[in-house]
């Protein structure tokens, strides 16, 4: 039998010594730096009103890095933490308004720092995680074309994310993982201009698949488990 090893999200894995007996002492294990991932966010349909978003069930690139630690307990449970950031293929989604405004959101960037909990059986585990996501936002309103001054009464910056994946370790220190997200930044609505404000909030929010491959350093102390 294999115990997982604490690591980051894009964590490292390692595979055990062989022992005679499994040494059920928990292990704290450090990952500074993870490796990369790559995958596609999806966002959801989002209306001001009636008047659809440009960026309605769009599919693009993404590819970031992570860095965590996992702590094994029970024998066979973990918990951990990681800080992940995703870059974002360009996307200009918006909205055209009647009367000539128009509003763009170019989404740059993806950012989470979020706690795991997961099981592990042989060289794999299986993880649920949530926590705290940012979104880099480039956002414009122009009118006839022109930039104009604009505000909303919530940033859609800052919000939540919730998930789950697998990760298997197939070497000596290398894993790889397959992981669902969902960030969610909350309901906004124009302030300003005056124009805008009849038309309503819209929502924020992503859906993202990602696969990564993983390093882990195992700082920490020996490996606990093996098979």
């Amino acid at each position: 039998m294999l115990l997982w090893p604490s690591s980051l999200s894009a964590r490292p894995c390692q595979h055990s010594l062989p022992i005679s007996r499994l040494d059920p002492t928990p292990r704290l294990r450090l990952t500074s730096l993870s490796r990369c991932h790559l995958g596609g966010p999806f966002s959801s349909n989002n209306n001001f009103n009636g008047l659809t978003t440009g960026n309605n069930n769009n599919g693009r690139f993404l590819g970031g890095v992570q860095v965590g630690a996992d702590y094994q307990f029970a024998p066979n449970w973990v918990l951990g933490i990681e800080g992940q950031y995703s870059w974002l293929a360009n996307n200009n989604g918006g909205v055209i308004f009647p009367g000539g405004f128009v509003y763009t959101n170019n989404q740059r960037g993806l950012g989470s720092v979020t706690g795991r909990v997961g099981y592990t059986w042989g060289p794999a585990l299986l993880y649920v995680k949530g926590g705290y996501a940012f979104s880099d936002n480039k956002e414009n309103v122009t009118f006839g074309g022109a930039p104009i001054a604009f505000a909303f009464d919530s940033d859609h910056k800052n919000g939540y994310t919730v998930g789950a994946g697998v990760e298997y370790m197939f070497a000596q220190n290398w894993s790889a993982k397959v992981e669902y997200q969902y960030y969610n930044f909350g309901s906004s609505r124009f302030i300003a201009p005056a124009a805008l404000v009849p038309f309503g909030s819209f929502t924020t929010d992503d859906h993202v698949v990602k696969a990564g491959l993983n390093y882990r350093f195992n700082w920490g102390g020996p490996v606990v488990a093996k098979y």
